[in-house]
């Protein structure tokens, strides 16, 4: 009954949230598609990082849309250190590195679907 009840929760966790990977694995994947890598900075008591767990990454469908375009990444600053000497102000606040390790777009704060993949549709290797 308990690896029942373990491979449901395992099946449901990769059906439905998207799917964050670290920094390190996130450059190697990075190597082999060239997408973009999102940083999503978090703290564990943030508010408004919760909400956009909730409300846009654990959407289904703007999880396939986000992992079709970048490598997502989540760093919690109560426990990790940000690659490149990103600084944050306050989270959660977005970055978006190109395959030369140079932030091509910032996003602070926490957004509904709609604005959050407005702000992102357009990021490109070069923006910045």
């Amino acid at each position: 009954m308990n690896k029942i009840a373990l491979f449901l929760l395992l099946s449901s966790i990769s059906l439905f949230g998207l799917e964050f990977h670290s920094y390190s694995d996130a450059l190697k994947l990075q190597k082999k598609s060239d997408k973009i890598i999102m940083i999503d900075v978090i703290r564990t008591d943030c508010h408004y990082c919760e909400e956009m767990n909730t409300n846009v990454f654990e959407d289904k469908e703007m999880s396939k849309w986000l992992e079709k375009r970048f490598i997502p990444v989540q760093i919690n600053l109560d426990n990790e250190r940000l690659p490149l000497g990103i600084k944050v102000n306050f989270t959660p606040s977005f970055f978006f590195i190109n395959s030369k390790q140079q932030i091509v777009k910032k996003i602070p704060g926490s957004w509904d679907i709609d604005d959050f993949k407005d702000l992102t549709k357009h990021i490109t290797k070069e923006e910045e």
